[in-house]
């Protein structure tokens, strides 16, 4: 594939920009209705062009892209970040998200190792779900 490509693939586009680990997991977000090009939801198929706007979603986490380029191959993080640019709103958005995360992880209970049947009973009756068995 020559470096002056002037579209491509939308799944190979996030796997190349390292959005997602492996191409089958990017396939599967675009698949997934987690994808929006210009708006729309759109297949695996769908060609990125320069200019176009990529919204996304990864790990309950929004990202709001633009294509600049069309990477060549999938390369270094460094390489891959020249490739589109983000919204300055969309990143405090998501760090803000990040930060609630964490807040709501550190207000779950906690158990000193691998609970037993007793402390799973009153963690389950502490998250509102009937014990099991």
């Amino acid at each position: 594939m020559s470096s002056k490509a002037e579209s491509l693939r939308i799944d190979r586009w996030l796997f190349y920009c390292r959005f997602f680990k492996t191409r089958v997991l990017s396939t599967a977000a675009v698949t997934g209705g987690h994808v929006k090009l210009n708006g729309e939801r759109c297949t695996p198929g769908a060609r990125v062009k320069c200019g176009d706007q990529i919204d996304l979603m990864r790990e309950r986490l929004p990202y709001s892209l633009k294509a600049l380029e069309i990477p060549a191959r999938r390369g270094p993080s460094a390489e891959a970040r020249n490739c589109y640019f983000e919204d300055e709103e969309t990143t405090k958005q998501r760090a803000a998200l990040i930060t609630t995360l964490k807040q709501d992880r550190m207000l779950m209970p906690r158990t000193g190792g691998r609970p037993d049947k007793h402390t799973r009973r009153k963690l389950r009756s502490r998250a509102g779900r009937a014990p099991t068995g």
